[in-house]
């Protein structure tokens, strides 16, 4: 296999990017991570054994295989080192695999402060955020007064000049507390100092595996209505998790991407505010979310549950140039009696069955179902297309027409094992298959 895939979100997020990127990952080289910050959550299952990840990219948890962390990525120091301790805890070796951009940008503790005070300011208009400082941090990348990687080795007067200034803007927002930028430079060389060994310039390394024929897996994280210019704005994240973003985060060319495979959920979930256009509410919203274990892997907050919304794939197949969907968690369906999946909008000025970009269509839009019926035979761990009820099947080939992109990957639990390829479809290609 010589063909570089990316592998991003369809929805809003939490569609199990995780599991599909570890599921690939022994065919590929590399797999670099391309936006996104520690807000992101990838959760992994290895026979029974849980890793949640957040900056490293998913596909550590295979020996040999080079990890790569983008300058579109926002990193707080402290957060990675924790991560890797953890993984090294499990026996996951980490050293000599990981690349770091030295052109990434680095989160604060004052960014972390910025984004509380951010969101509070905005009351009943909150975004949202984890809080986390993704935001502010890429709010300085855009005002050019960020802090990358690279200048934690330079000229140190620059970057005590850098950091003094930023630090100065923040005591005059934030007037009951004053912060001394001293100790943040001195723990930002420190912070240089461990992670030199793996710092470097992602794009020549790259370039370098592409050119001898070595195929990268470029992982996204958030999703397509998370992105900053065509998601669901204000209610997105502050980078692009669309496909454009592995240009401009990996220093890597369009023709780079031979393939994008979206991952969708058979549902649909969303954490945070803002418009879902299938929410349900109560005792089906509960089943879903109690099935499904939908709790954020970064902050255990619940999320919001609705049914598949084939208008959401529709537009992500367009932006993204979708090849084929890997379609998660479909288990979690398994003893409904129906399903339902939304075909269009039906809004005061019509039924729409593009999305639009006037969340205020959006949040009085009621979605136009198709109801299936349910299958009552389990289908957690099936490995083979033709073992699934007729009825799930059916329902499958119902939302490949609905989204206009072929189920390539069908993932019936959350072990890597409990997945079905599907013979003669675009990712067996891929995969030689």
């Amino acid at each position: 296999m010589s063909i570089n895939i990316a592998v991003l979100g369809s929805q809003w997020g939490d569609e199990g990017k995780g599991k599909i990127v570890d599921l690939l990952t022994p065919h590929f080289s590399a797999v670099a991570r391309y936006q996104g910050g520690h807000n992101a959550g990838h959760t992994v299952y290895v026979q029974g054994r849980k890793f949640v990840l957040h900056l490293v990219p998913s596909g550590i948890l295979h020996p040999g295989v080079t990890c790569v962390i983008g300058n579109g990525v926002v990193i707080d120091p402290q957060a990675l080192f924790g991560e890797i301790e953890q993984l090294e805890r499990t026996g996951v070796k980490v050293d000599g695999r990981l690349l770091i951009s030295e052109k990434a940008h680095l989160i604060l503790p004052y960014h972390r402060e910025l984004d509380v005070l951010s969101e509070a300011r905005r009351g009943e208009r909150k975004i949202g955020t984890t809080s986390r400082g993704i935001g502010p941090a890429y709010e300085d990348k855009i005002g050019r007064r960020g802090i990358r990687v690279c200048d934690l080795f330079g000229d140190r007067a620059a970057l005590e000049e850098e950091v003094r200034e930023n630090v100065s803007a923040r005591n005059r927002i934030i007037r009951d507390s004053t912060l001394d930028w001293r100790p943040v430079v001195e723990d930002l060389l420190a912070h240089g100092e461990r992670m030199r060994a793996w710092v470097g310039d992602v794009s020549v390394f790259l370039a370098g595996l592409m050119r001898d024929g070595r195929p990268v897996l470029f992982e996204g994280a958030q999703a397509t209505l998370l992105d900053i210019d065509h998601g669901t704005y204000p209610f997105v994240t502050s980078s692009n998790a669309s496909v454009g973003g592995v240009c401009t985060g990996l220093g890597v060319p369009p023709r780079a991407i031979g393939g994008v495979l979206g991952v969708a959920k058979a549902y649909t979930t969303r954490v945070g505010e803002g418009p879902l256009p299938t929410e349900l509410h109560g005792e089906e919203a509960d089943r879903l979310r109690e099935s499904g274990q939908e709790y954020g892997a970064s902050t255990g907050r619940p999320r919001r549950c609705g049914w598949y919304d084939a208008v959401v794939v529709r537009y992500s197949a367009r932006i993204n140039g979708l090849d084929a969907l890997a379609l998660t968690k479909l288990d979690v369906l398994d003893g409904l009696p129906e399903v339902r999946l939304c075909t269009g909008y039906r809004t005061p000025q019509g039924t729409l069955t593009e999305f639009p970009a006037d969340l205020r269509a959006l949040a009085l839009a009621e979605p136009v179902y198709e109801r299936l019926p349910g299958w009552s035979v389990p289908t957690r761990g099936i490995t083979r297309l033709e073992e699934l009820p007729a009825e799930a099947r059916r329902y499958i080939e119902r939302l490949e027409e609905a989204s206009g992109v072929e189920c390539a990957i069908v993932s019936t639990g959350s072990d890597r094992g409990e997945t079905i390829v599907k013979p003669a479809s675009t990712v067996a290609g891929w995969l030689g298959r």
